[in-house]
């Protein structure tokens, strides 16, 4: 939503600025000239919502309403839903395979140190925004929910074309909660894609993790449909997209440096995904160890380590084969 205030310039002038964010709205009508006395609806302003949580937008109320003579009018809300016919739900399903804890659930360890960033952080090569996508902001008070609904990460949702899949048609920031549920910047809702109703593939993206796409499109309407890819009864896209974990599928970990549209991970040779985390850590001391919200952070702790008990290094090893360090492993998307 926009919400649009006027505020003082210079003496006697005025200029209209506005802010993203919040549930009110402080408007003035495009309308200028008098409004006839009568019982019928007259549009008096039209407002804007960018990146809404549902396909349903309501105004639950008009706290008032004043004339240019700032006499009070009376009013009152008469059919005050709209819905948008053009626009999909969908509530993913995934973990992600650093915090997964082998049982069923993961880790948050991120939020529980504070540093889960409110607006980002999928920039950069191979992260595009189709149709809406971007720039959307995680209220500060969503990131204080514990136990199995506590956020684990920011996540990036598309939907692509059903016939030609390597074409993006929507996409949207989501959150991850520790179950594995995927929900709508607010902490609860679907998540709500730009487009019609229709067939799409559905994948799911992560910042230093292997993207995974269902195989086959799902049909999305704005009822909100479950695609849980932690099953491995969910085909996939491509081969051994995922990981299995004690029965249950997980993304792939170890994608540090970002290739492009599609990447891979590597732990020798150009652009390997091995050699950011010794740079990041001082490049020096191979023992020493950096905390924050990084990309070299594979196990999602909030710390960054080369070497010793749950490093960042070996991950990426185990995932290519573990035995063969110059093999890849590629991202299975279109």
């Amino acid at each position: 939503m926009r919400a649009y205030e006027r505020l003082p310039r210079v003496p006697d002038e005025r200029a209209w600025n506005s802010s993203l964010g919040g549930g009110k709205v402080i408007g003035m009508s495009y309308i200028d000239t008098g409004l006839a006395k009568g019982t019928g609806h007259i549009p008096l302003c039209r407002v804007h919502y960018l990146s809404p949580n549902t396909n349903q937008v309501c105004t639950a109320g008009i706290a008032d309403i004043v004339n240019k003579d700032a006499n009070n009018v009376v009013a009152r809300v008469v059919n005050g839903c709209v819905t948008d016919s053009n626009v999909v739900t969908v509530r993913p399903q995934w973990f992600l395979e650093g915090p997964y804890n082998g049982a069923g659930s993961m880790g948050d360890l991120l939020r529980a140190q504070d540093v889960i960033p409110l607006s980002g952080p999928h920039t950069g090569p191979g992260f595009v925004y189709v149709n809406g996508g971007g720039g959307e902001i995680v209220p500060e008070s969503i990131l204080d929910i514990t136990d199995n609904d506590a956020i684990e990460d920011r996540v990036l949702v598309e939907l692509h074309s059903s016939t030609t899949p390597p074409l993006v048609l929507a996409t949207r920031s989501a959150l991850v909660q520790c179950d594995g549920d995927v929900v709508g910047i607010d902490g609860t809702s679907p998540v709500l894609l730009n487009v019609p109703p229709g067939s799409y593939h559905v994948a799911v993206r992560h910042r230093n993790y292997l993207g995974v796409m269902t195989a086959t499109p799902r049909v999305l309407s704005g009822t909100a449909v479950t695609v849980d890819l932690r099953t491995s009864s969910t085909a996939t896209f491509g081969t051994e997209a995922r990981k299995n974990v004690n029965g249950y599928m997980v993304m792939w970990s170890g994608n540090v440096f970002r290739d492009g549209a599609v990447s891979s991970i590597r732990y020798t040779g150009q652009n390997n995904d091995r050699d950011p985390i010794l740079t990041v850590i001082g490049g020096i001391t191979p023992t020493a160890f950096v905390g924050g919200y990084l990309h070299e952070d594979m196990d999602l702790s909030g710390f960054v380590k080369y070497t010793g008990a749950g490093n960042d290094r070996d991950p990426i090893l185990v995932n290519i084969g573990g035995l063969i360090p110059t093999n890849t492993r590629t991202e299975q998307l279109p």
